[in-house]
């Protein structure tokens, strides 16, 4: 039967190909959608989404602009990406290699899904969305990590919610983080989206989200202090309380070596701070593997 998937892929791919090079761009892009849903739909995960990164790369070939047509049939494609709950109440070695199965699927459905995504957002930031990508690509693809990833990173999640555009959906898996990840974990999580939307400038976002997960009980820990005095801060023009507060607050910003290079972009932003090193900036090389 994979047989069959795997011959039906090749067909597509082929006579997608050969549209292409007629210049019949549409009937590539049909043949290449219709493809990508039908395996999804039948369980064929890799042979899918292979297909599902072609039609991305012929939407650059073409030259299509961006636009809500094909945000959709992108959207419609993610949607056919499994969402399958990992087994509970395990106990036998059974059940364990089913938890083993389970994960390495949930492994392959997520590297599929984010090969699509990151494809589909690179063309929208070239093709007329916003220069970061798609708000709404950025969702999906932090949804799905978050929902889908046997082995969660939080820190991926925000990167892409924070260059989403639904707030209540980032709050919603922050809070839901927090009730299950490791002490120490969770004013980590909530001081890192906060500073990762700061870096971008992004002030209203940053308060509008904290103000959301102050609706639920937040860590008492020094770093959600310093957040908390930060964001009044950055309202006005006060540079040596910003300095201050950095000072005062040095051994708990040190707590993820990320905070600094966030906190130099914030201060560069909001006060014009040159940063020693030109190089640096929009959170430097520990984020760029995940765009």
């Amino acid at each position: 039967m994979r047989d069959n998937y795997y011959g039906a892929q090749q067909m597509y791919k082929s006579i997608s190909a050969r549209y292409v090079s007629a210049q019949r761009h549409s009937d590539a892009l049909d043949i290449l959608h219709s493809g990508a849903c039908l395996q999804m739909k039948n369980g064929q995960v890799t042979c899918g989404s292979e297909l599902a990164v072609i039609y991305v790369e012929t939407l650059v070939k073409a030259k299509v602009p961006y636009g809500d047509d094909v945000l959709d049939r992108i959207r419609k494609i993610y949607k056919t990406f499994p969402q399958i709950p990992l087994p509970q109440d395990l106990g036998e070695d059974e059940d364990m290699q089913q938890l083993n199965e389970a994960l390495g699927a949930a492994k392959i459905h997520v590297d599929c899904c984010l090969s699509f995504l990151r494809a589909a957002i690179k063309w929208s930031a070239e093709f007329g969305a916003h220069r970061n990508g798609s708000p709404e690509l950025h969702v999906m693809l932090a949804e799905y990590v978050y929902s889908e990833s046997p082995e969660l990173d939080i820190t991926r999640v925000s990167y892409h919610f924070v260059r989403g555009n639904n707030l209540k959906k980032f709050a919603s898996a922050l809070v839901n983080f927090m009730g299950k990840c490791y002490p120490g974990e969770d004013d980590l999580a909530i001081a890192r989206a906060i500073l990762m939307y700061l870096a971008m400038g992004n002030l209203r976002d940053a308060n509008f989200l904290m103000d959301e997960l102050k609706k639920h009980d937040l860590p008492q820990s020094d770093l959600i202090q310093f957040v908390n005095y930060l964001l009044p801060t950055l309202q006005r023009d006060a540079l040596p309380l910003f300095n201050m507060l950095r000072t005062n607050y040095r051994s708990s910003i040190d707590r993820e070596p990320a905070f600094k290079e966030l906190l130099d972009d914030i201060a560069e932003l909001f006060y014009g701070v040159q940063r020693k090193n030109p190089l640096q900036g929009m959170f430097g090389d520990i984020f760029k593997m995940m765009g």
